[in-house]
């Protein structure tokens, strides 16, 4: 049976797929928190065997920031208030496309396990929490999310293993995400050298929860290779040159990567 993209749902993947082509981020952010109370209240169903469609543009997002090659994303001095804002704008629109990651594990694939969806809904939650606190702290900058153009390197993999949510765990969260383990220490202390205290304490609280998003990742990464009865390392590997994964590069933050439950093999491999 297949239902349609519905605004007011008390179903989490149509609900998820509704705050995806949602064009406001504000209120993407707040509904997709709101989603997550009424489902940890007992208030939200979940059809795991539904192929649910939608024909609008997915995902919803505004018409700014204007998108760009990462090339031509252009870099400020950290001593401008400027500079330091246009830093803090990239890292909001990073998690800006994080819930919409997030929303499109939930509603894109069927015929998962409950506690998948469960698991990246509370990753959605925690990224509009993330976006909520970057975008305010923006504000104080006196700028907003849209004021700096952004890339979509994120994204631009998200629709690339958009049919089969193996190759989604190994890509998304085990590799996009976790370049973000990586890069968020040094980010943190570039804001914090360049006197934005209450910027480099958000990153402290980003880098907290992406650990556990990563490790998400990890989980069902894992559980799909034991369920199709294959190597996690070569199935990895194989998929990175499939779906032309980027090359990770150092310095890796392997403290962070252990906690996320990656494997001492597979961190020798780095």
């Amino acid at each position: 049976m297949k239902s349609r993209c519905y605004l007011e749902s008390v179903e989490l993947r149509a609900s998820a797929l509704n705050w995806l082509i949602a064009t406001s981020p504000s209120k993407k952010a707040q509904g997709v928190i709101a989603l997550y109370s009424a489902y940890s209240n007992q208030q939200i169903e979940i059809a795991p065997e539904e192929n649910i469609e939608c024909s609008s543009k997915i995902p919803g997002r505004p018409e700014k920031p204007t998108l760009v090659s990462p090339l031509e994303v252009k870099k400020r001095s950290m001593r401008t208030i400027e500079g330091r804002a246009a830093l803090v704008h990239a890292l909001a629109h990073i998690e800006f496309n994080a819930i919409n990651l997030a929303l499109d594990a939930i509603w894109r694939f069927a015929n998962m396990p409950k506690a998948y969806y469960a698991d990246w809904l509370k990753v959605a939650a925690e990224e509009a929490y993330h976006f909520s606190l970057l975008n305010a702290h923006l504000n104080t900058l006196g700028f907003t999310y849209g004021d700096f153009s952004g890339h979509n390197s994120l994204w631009e993999m998200v629709e690339r293993t958009q049919d089969d949510v193996l190759a989604r765990m190994a890509l998304v969260p085990r590799t996009m995400e976790a370049r973000g383990l990586d890069a968020s220490l040094p980010l943190r202390n570039k804001l914090a050298q360049a006197g934005d205290k209450a910027a480099a304490d958000i990153l402290d609280i980003i880098l907290r929860d992406e650990i556990g998003h990563v490790a998400i990742g990890n989980h069902w990464f894992n559980w799909l290779c034991t369920q199709r009865g294959i190597d996690p390392i070569e199935t990895f590997a194989a998929l990175c040159v499939q779906y032309k994964a980027p090359k990770l590069k150092p310095p890796f933050n392997m403290d962070a990567r252990r906690l996320a439950g990656f494997s001492e093999d597979e961190l020798a491999l780095l």
